[in-house]
């Protein structure tokens, strides 16, 4: 079985987001986690469907399909994750380079969803 990630390990994760602006670490589900204004990011996955030694990570659709098709040795989602916009990791198959590029890609996956304003269509009367 794989370790388990310690939440000492998650101060590497917090050290490589610092470098994008406004993300804070927070918790949720008594767990760590990234978050860019209040938007859940990035975290360790405490679900009991994930592996241990998990980190999800909010992306695109689209991108968690290539990232899972390219690398399933590092990139997996079960059940409970399939219908959320993210990908799981496990932990101890990546490096800070891959960790940097999934936090960035989490990053421009909640700055495109949050900046996306609602379209609101008025009736216009008598018609």
């Amino acid at each position: 079985m794989p370790p388990k990630i310690a939440k000492a390990d998650f101060d590497l994760v917090r050290a490589v987001a610092q470098e994008f602006p406004g993300v804070e670490v927070s918790t949720a589900w008594g767990a760590p986690v990234l978050k860019l204004r209040g938007k859940l990011m990035a975290g360790m996955a405490i679900n009991k469907s994930a592996e241990p030694g998990s980190l999800f990570f909010r992306v695109e659709f689209e991108r968690r399909d290539e990232l899972i098709e390219g690398a399933p040795e590092i990139y997996y989602v079960t059940d409970h994750y399939v219908n959320y916009p993210s990908v799981l990791v496990r932990w101890a198959r990546i490096d800070r380079d891959t960790l940097k590029d999934l936090v960035g890609m989490s990053y421009r996956y909640i700055t495109r969803s949050t900046s996306k304003r609602p379209t609101v269509r008025r009736k216009r009367a008598g018609g």
